[in-house]
């Protein structure tokens, strides 16, 4: 298959983007959302994670927080490049797997909040049939406010010769 060419596996209209087709410092969005008590919930039943904090709410507004105060994994899901408009849009990036993933937590987030992740290639390293990609992954909140940055490394797929 061609650069950017149409895959009829993926869906009329999207375009496959190898490797070769990546760029430093191009950037991805993933859906901003408001992280209602429901999907707080949902990530208790998903994680099993019981601490109080995140799911008691008189516990929290005992602790001056506005809301439930969020995991930082459940911060964290939200940059899952497969969430991004990387796979959404017009063309897909085909990841084989994540290889490794490390964030920094750095400001809280509660019940309430929305949260704007993205997603920006910092490196590119080729392989004899695949890459690695550095993604560098932020999430901010509705007031602008870092809240998790981190780094996503990937094996993306190289054209087929």
């Amino acid at each position: 298959m061609t650069a950017g060419a149409e895959d009829p596996t993926l869906g009329r209209g999207k375009k496959v983007r190898y490797f070769e087709d990546l760029q430093v410092g191009e950037s991805w969005t993933c859906p901003a959302r408001t992280h209602t008590e429901a999907l707080f919930f949902a990530f208790q039943l998903a994680s099993g994670d019981m601490g109080e904090a995140h799911y008691n709410m008189e516990l929290c507004k005992a602790r001056g927080f506005p809301g439930l105060l969020a995991h930082g994994f459940q911060v964290l899901i939200q940059t899952c490049p497969g969430a991004s408009d990387m796979s959404r849009g017009g063309s897909h990036v085909p990841i084989r797997f994540v290889l490794e993933q490390s964030s920094r937590f750095l400001k809280p987030v509660f019940s309430g909040d929305t949260l704007h992740p993205a997603l920006t290639v910092a490196d590119l390293k080729p392989q004899r049939t695949t890459g690695v990609m550095t993604l560098r992954t932020t999430v901010h909140n509705q007031r602008g406010e870092l809240c998790l940055e981190g780094e996503i490394k990937a094996l993306v797929e190289r054209r087929p010769s």
